[in-house]
């Protein structure tokens, strides 16, 4: 027997009510005042009602389901009236509260083995099958890992976790259009990067919290700081994964590869994190070095834990909710009065009749199947290693979505479409005669940058690496200097750099 999970449920709803005005009421870090006698008599009761949860478990387990309905009531009464009187008690620090709930949420999600945990988890499971039998604790390793993503569970994390929250009213708000646009680009390249996360186990769902969240899925996007691709990998990073440059070509910008290293990535952080999903998307976002310093070795640390919580930057704080709530929100957007488009992201390709390049196949296709801002950022991402403005020959293979292999024969092969989009790219600019230079100062101000010297692309060479080894310029820099379309470089071309001081 066990305690019935209806009951669990009711008596969640006013706990995470009193978690609610707590996170109204917490800051987002800085030193925190000391403990008032007042606050260290709530953390007493805190630590009680854990306790008291853990018991509760043993017993269900042993199959005292009467002591372990009592013990759960008894604890989560004092859980919930702990939680209450924190506010407005001098020295309580509220982020202490989610902690502790968000580690019994963990021990209830990954270890309870009977009840609604094993009902949200193993409908597929064929009826009379062991797991149905020793629970959740006998399903695969990585289902148990990502229980967070798992219907009830994540509700009621979301309905105690004010960050979540506050992250699913951006992405509802203003962020909505950067979610449209992910979720419309996340479809047309979803044959490519699903299948990556389906050989590690892990959920669709996460994929895209991750790269709404980093791109946008956008394949070509750049970060300040070097990140690169529709899950921006930085350099040293994706080479660890097998992500490196051929032929001039990175392939952190490759769909397929970014979405195989992302997802060897967060398989190796979940078992080094003990399947911990938040420390393992902190460590993506701020570094796994940092994050295994923070944790050591108590890997079951909630990561709002205040000495995990408050050593974070904002933007790992920002984060980490950013991509749970983008991700709850792909699985359930009827429940946000959200309605994602219908997009028909089969795949599919066209065998060029006439050269052309991916801005005149834009020109030439319009609207059609109804996509009212055009093909290009599609074209782009389903053919990385093309230049949009280089034309490609007749008999060139382009990856499309199959619903343009008919508009591109109807409208791009012949009549004028072709021939206007053909016009347009090859227009030729005016020719603004230049000023001349201004005369030598008598006296220059000193500069870090005195003259420009060679240098001879080797293979395995990225822009950022070699940015990286001149110490005083950067990559746009360098890039305007060599008159470089996209960042992108080949082995064997020779770039001016500057030589510094």
């Amino acid at each position: 027997m066990v305690f019935p999970a209806f009951s669990r449920s009711l008596r969640m709803l006013p706990l995470a009510g009193a978690l609610l005005l707590l996170a109204a009421c917490s800051s987002g870090g800085g030193t925190k005042p000391a403990a008032t006698p007042q606050a260290s008599q709530l953390y007493g009761q805190l630590d009680r009602a854990s306790k008291g949860y853990e018991t509760a478990l043993a017993q269900a387990r042993a199959g005292n389901a009467q002591a372990s309905q009592q013990t759960l009531n008894t604890s989560l009464d004092q859980l919930q009236h702990a939680s209450a009187l924190c506010p407005s008690t001098p020295g309580c620090d509220p982020q202490r509260f989610f902690a502790v709930f968000d580690r019994l949420l963990r021990l209830k999600d990954g270890n309870f083995d009977f009840g609604d945990d094993l009902s949200a988890m193993g409908n597929d499971l064929p009826e009379g099958s062991e797991a149905g039998k020793t629970g959740a604790a006998s399903l695969p390793e990585a289902q148990r890992s990502v229980t967070l993503l798992r219907g009830q569970q994540l509700s009621q994390l979301i309905a105690m976790n004010g960050p979540v929250k506050a992250a699913l009213e951006m992405w509802l708000t203003q962020w909505r259009g950067n979610l449209m646009d992910a979720y419309v680009n996340y479809q047309f390249l979803r044959y490519q990067m699903w299948p990556e996360y389906q050989k590690q186990d892990l959920p669709e769902a996460l994929l895209f919290g991750i790269m709404a969240k980093e791109s946008g899925g956008k394949v070509h996007a750049v970060s300040r700081s070097g990140a690169a691709g529709p899950l921006q990998f930085m350099y040293a990073t994706g080479l660890r994964f097998g992500l490196n440059t051929e032929d001039g070509f990175d392939s952190r910008f490759d769909p397929a590869e970014s979405a195989r290293a992302n997802a060897e990535y967060m398989d190796e952080q979940l078992k080094a994190f003990n399947n911990n999903l938040e420390v393992s998307l902190a460590a993506y976002n701020g570094g796994e070095g940092r994050m295994r310093r923070l944790v050591g070795d108590n890997t079951s640390v909630s990561l709002y834990d205040p000495t995990i919580y408050n050593q974070l930057s904002q933007e790992t704080r920002d984060y980490v909710p950013s991509v749970l709530a983008a991700a709850w929100l792909f699985l359930h957007p009827e429940s946000y009065n959200l309605r994602f488009p219908h997009v028909d992201g089969a795949p599919g390709n066209i065998v060029l009749k006439r050269p052309a390049s991916l801005t005149e196949l834009t020109v030439c296709l319009g609207s059609a199947a109804g996509m009212q801002d055009g093909w290009f950022r599609t074209l782009r991402n389903l053919n990385p290693r093309l230049d949009p403005q280089a034309s490609q020959p007749a008999g060139a293979r382009i990856m499309v979505p199959k619903v343009l292999e008919k508009p591109y024969q109807a409208r791009c092969t012949d009549g004028p479409w072709p021939i206007l989009a053909n016009d347009l790219h090859t227009a030729v600019l005016p020719i603004v005669p230049s000023s001349p230079p201004p005369p030598p100062a008598s006296s220059p101000r000193s500069s870090s940058v005195s003259k420009t010297r060679s240098y001879v692309v080797r293979r395995g060479d990225t822009l950022t690496s070699i940015v990286n080894k001149v110490g005083c310029s950067s990559v746009q820099e360098v890039s305007e200097m060599n008159e470089l379309r996209h960042h992108q470089i080949k082995p064997g071309q020779t770039l001016k750099l500057p030589t510094c001081r």
